[in-house]
């Protein structure tokens, strides 16, 4: 499916963004071509959205028209969009989409409609800065029948086409049996998806930050 065309940002979008160089200080400064491992590709999953939300923006949490905030525990995802050299890949879109807080996706064809957090977005995109940064604004991932907590992303890079992978989050017991990640046989790429999630690092009071860099293979 093409990417739908990228509306500007908007106000939550810019603050969100006013976060990134914060929490890019904290990641080395120089990054080594030899340390760098190509983000795995995966699987897209049945639960790509059939139809966009009227909001999705960078900012899951807070509908547009919702007076309610999504449930779930907040947590800030940044990082940069880079290739096997580590320079930046300005102009990407990137994508997420998961479930709520009760294990639903936002699509027809997933189970439990009814019980859906009509206060999560479920999908949100962005568009990276000229250093190759985006942010997010989500929910914890939370586990659900036979996967483990995980947040799908979509990469869409200027010349290059369309990367699909997964976040995982470090410290999951259900990461040990989960059918998709373990598919992932090499350890430095299995490794590069699995991310911690800090308080310390986080923009906003009580939520937590992971950093979750995305290395195109061009």
């Amino acid at each position: 499916m093409a990417c739908p065309s990228l509306a500007p940002l908007d106000r939550r979008s810019v603050l969100l963004h006013a976060g990134v160089a914060a929490a890019a200080a904290v990641a080395p400064k120089i990054l080594l071509a030899a340390e760098l491992v190509a983000t795995p590709g995966q699987t897209e999953g049945p639960f790509y959205p059939v139809e966009f939300p009227p909001d999705m923006d960078n900012d899951l949490v807070r509908v547009t028209g919702q007076a309610a905030r999504a449930l779930g525990q907040v947590i800030h995802v940044s990082g940069r969009v880079l290739d096997l050299r580590g320079r930046p890949k300005p102009g990407s879109v990137v994508e997420i989409w998961q479930c709520d807080a009760n294990g639903i996706y936002r699509h027809p064809r997933a189970a439990g409609q009814g019980r859906i957090d009509h206060a999560f977005q479920g999908y949100g995109r962005t568009q990276v800065d000229e250093q190759g940064r985006y942010r997010f604004r989500t929910i914890r991932p939370v586990p659900y029948p036979g996967r483990t907590p995980h947040i799908h992303f979509a990469v869409h890079v200027p010349g290059q086409g369309r990367l699909v992978t997964q976040m995982y989050i470090e410290g999951e017991t259900l990461n040990a049996r989960d059918g998709v990640l373990n598919r992932i046989r090499d350890p430095n790429a299995r490794r590069s998806v699995i991310v911690p999630l800090l308080a310390a690092q986080s923009p906003e009071p009580g939520a937590l930050h992971g950093q979750f860099d995305i290395v195109v293979p061009a």
